[in-house]
């Protein structure tokens, strides 16, 4: 298994989507590259992201980002949805380099990639979100989601099929 942060946004939403993709293990919220060790306090640098372990035998980095802009405005900096600030913005983090290497190629070959405000970056320090953000769509989806419920339930269609 694999471990990579993707940060799209809102948390709530990014999990309740990428945990859905096949090939993904499990997913759990949580802040990336910030500097504390706590949840409480001001507020430190992090970025809102879902820690995804995944099988690479079943997802690749690829198809993960694929997903990932899916969900996301990749133009817009620091915003998603109504979401502002610069703990929503995008990224891809990682401590395997390879991953961020195939990120990087991934963004290099889109036709938009001068455009493009997902940053890609070593992840130097995470820690999980309170309980009460983890699988927060699941106990509360009438909860505002900056995803529409279409793309958020993509994968749990295709199940039915």
């Amino acid at each position: 298994m694999e471990i990579i942060y993707l940060a799209g946004g809102c948390l709530w939403g990014v999990q309740a989507f990428i945990k859905t993709i096949p090939g993904v293990i499990t997913t759990e919220a949580g802040r990336a590259n910030g500097t504390s060790d706590t949840l409480d306090g001001p507020y430190d640098g992090y970025a809102e992201c879902v820690k995804t372990i995944f099988n690479p035998e079943e997802v690749t980095v690829e198809t993960l980002l694929e997903n990932l802009f899916l969900i996301i405005d990749p133009y817009s900096v620091n915003q998603q949805g109504i979401d502002v600030g610069e703990k929503y913005r995008t990224g891809v983090y990682s401590e395997d380099n390879t991953h961020l290497e195939m990120a990087a190629a991934f963004i290099k070959k889109r036709r938009d990639s001068d455009r493009i405000a997902v940053e890609v970056r070593p992840l130097t320090h995470y820690i999980p979100s309170a309980e009460e953000h983890q699988d927060h769509l699941d106990k509360y989806p009438n909860d505002y989601c900056h995803i529409p419920s279409e793309l958020l339930d993509l994968y749990r269609r295709e199940e039915k099929k």
